[in-house]
């Protein structure tokens, strides 16, 4: 027999519906009584009536439904707020804590509230659910969950039984916290695991900088989880395709798009919001914009990836249209919408449309700058060449600087040769990030440029004395599906005999077409014949020989560089572009470069 609502005559009668719905849940029968509410009592939200009934029908069972609503939902504060209430009010019953406890710690997990945790963990002791498994499984999630891993551990241990959850929950809290062999050792000894297991190692190595791993463990999973059967679903798929965006692993990327396109997971907005990132990440943005397209309707953060994957490629006017799309759509812009539509305006060289669009950022959109805009305002102006209105903008600041902001200054001093204000951001960015080595290079660089080569020394001695190694420069690219890494001079490679050779005869064509090799680069102080062979052992140059041995012509070839790219690096691929018809397309630290038919996307303005 179907149910339906009885109809209540009187407010306070709304309780055993409440009560009745608790014990027996059903979204029919939930939503009739919420449509019902509205109607009769439509100057009362929902939300006024439960406090409404907890004021005047308080009851133990009441709030422990309302605790465990709020913080299905995730409004966490609220959630403890009542139980604190509730304690207050003496209606302590241990016998409907059992499924309370874990909503409460869940809220003290989701705010990182350890000490509140604790008090919890306490009251958890007092009414005797120290052995309870759904209670221990929730006290390991809040302790993993907040860093603290040895509180984790130690209840772990003690659990007499342990369910997959609480397993997952430590193997989590691990790869949060770093603890990567832990969270594998973990995960090695399960009997048991679950699609959550697989999905967490997946996103932990991820979220670590280990997309091979994460990748490696996706293809285990994807085959029937090593024969458990657990198949992947969209949260881990969602979780690997950022692995594949930070190798630049495009043809894994579009093996896992068939993948969940096979079995029905791209339909997930979550999913198609993942496959924009990535593709645009790893190089293709007509293939971002194509998953772009496909997603109906479009929320934020799939707009802010679109514009954002813009910015990143340099295509300024796609940024703004994009943008101005979003406004017409009527989808409310925020902050991180603000740092991808003034970063895309920043690479593409747009300053005047760029300062409009700060400045009506709080006035227009309702959006409260952060250091994020200054610092992409900042870089705007620097890029231009305007470092005075830059240096300006900056002392008017109304929070601290950060490096981000001191950096974009020193990168556009270097640019524009301006050694005085370079000097002057150099020395902040020494006290606000003393051990990036980064920032002392490129002063150094600049006291080269400028033939000050006591400076450099000094520099030197500074950097020896701290204990600063240089970053090495590397880039890899990815040939059939397997990534092929390359450090500066790299001889070690298999095919390092081939790919010297190709750039030995390199020169000869490209000083032919009218290319001069960029010494100044190469800031040793040697002869200039040393400094071009330094010159043509940069990664990305033997990234891009590799490639062209070993693909057919026609073929993109895509490198990525842990480092920005230097300028002399840049004009050559111009040239190498040209020589072979090739599409190169190159991202380096800061943005992509797209080179063909011997000119770049960038209009080398980077």
């Amino acid at each position: 027999m179907e149910h339906t609502l009885p109809t209540p005559r009187q407010t306070p009668s709304y309780l055993n519906l409440f009560t009745y719905l608790t014990a027996n849940p059903s979204l029919k029968l939930s939503r009739q009584l919420h449509a019902h509410i509205i109607l009769t009592h439509s100057s009362v939200s929902v939300h006024a009536l439960f406090n409404h009934l907890i004021h005047t029908h308080p009851s133990s069972l009441l709030f422990n439904a309302v605790i465990r609503a709020y913080a299905q939902v995730g409004h966490y504060q609220q959630t403890l707020k009542l139980y604190s209430q509730m304690l207050s009010m003496g209606l302590c019953r241990p016998h409907y804590f059992t499924f309370t406890f874990p909503f409460l710690l869940k809220a003290c997990a989701g705010l990182s509230l350890v000490q509140t945790g604790k008090c919890v963990h306490a009251h958890c002791l007092g009414f005797g659910f120290q052995r309870d498994l759904y209670v221990g499984s929730s006290l390991v999630n809040m302790y993993a969950k907040c860093g603290e891993l040895a509180d984790a551990r130690d209840l772990f241990d003690e659990m007499p039984v342990r369910d997959v959850s609480a397993w997952n929950a430590f193997i989590s809290g691990c790869m949060r916290s770093g603890m990567i062999r832990w969270a594998e050792d973990f995960f090695r000894r399960m009997e048991r695991r679950n699609v959550l297991s697989w999905t967490a190692m997946i996103s932990g190595y991820a979220q670590n900088g280990l997309p091979n791993k994460a990748l490696s463990m996706f293809e285990e999973m994807s085959i029937g989880g090593g024969g458990s059967g657990v198949r992947p679903n969209w949260v881990t798929v969602m979780s690997v395709l950022p692995a594949c965006a930070h190798s630049a692993a495009l043809e894994q990327g579009k093996r896992i798009h068939h993948y969940a396109s096979s079995v029905g997971l791209d339909r997930n907005s979550s999913v198609q919001t993942a496959l924009i990132a990535m593709y645009a990440k790893c190089g293709s943005l007509v293939e971002a914009r194509h998953s772009f397209d496909k997603l109906v309707p479009k929320g934020v953060v799939a707009w802010n990836t679109m514009i954002t994957a813009y910015a990143s490629h340099g295509k300024g006017a796609e940024t703004i249209s994009t943008f101005e799309d979003m406004i017409r759509a009527k989808v409310q812009p925020d902050f991180i919408t603000f740092t991808g539509l003034l970063s895309g305006c920043s690479h593409s060289g747009l300053v005047e449309i760029g300062l409009r669009y700060f400045n009506d950022m709080e006035q227009v959109y309702s959006v409260e700058p952060r250091v994020e805009h200054y610092a992409c305002v900042v870089d705007l102006l620097s890029r231009a060449g305007r470092l005075q209105e830059a240096k300006e903008l900056i002392d008017q600041m109304p929070m601290q600087p950060s490096a981000s902001v001191w950096g974009a200054v020193l990168a556009a001093c270097r640019m524009h040769k301006n050694l005085e204000i370079g000097e002057r951001a150099a020395k902040e960015l020494f006290v606000l990030e003393p051990e990036n080595i980064g920032n002392y290079v490129l002063l150094s660089n600049m006291y080269a440029e400028f033939g000050k080569w006591e400076e450099v020394d000094k520099l030197r001695g500074v950097v020896k004395s701290l204990g600063l190694k240089k970053k090495p420069g590397c880039s890899w690219t990815e040939i059939n599906g397997r990534a092929h890494l390359f450090l500066g001079g790299d001889v070690l490679h298999q095919q390092a005999k081939e790919i010297y050779k190709l750039l030995e005869a390199l020169p000869k064509q490209m000083k032919a077409s009218g290319y001069v090799p960029d010494t100044k680069f190469a800031l040793h102080d040697v002869s200039e014949e040393e400094k071009e062979h330094n010159l043509s052992t940069h990664s990305e140059k033997l990234a891009i020989a590799f490639g062209l041995l070993n693909t057919s012509p026609g073929t993109v070839l895509r490198v990525t560089k842990n480092l920005r790219i230097c300028g002399d690096c840049h004009s050559a691929i111009k040239f190498i572009s040209r020589i072979y018809d090739r599409e190169i397309v190159v991202r380096d630290v800061n943005r992509f470069h797209h080179f063909q038919d011997g000119s770049c996307s960038c209009g080398d303005y980077w």
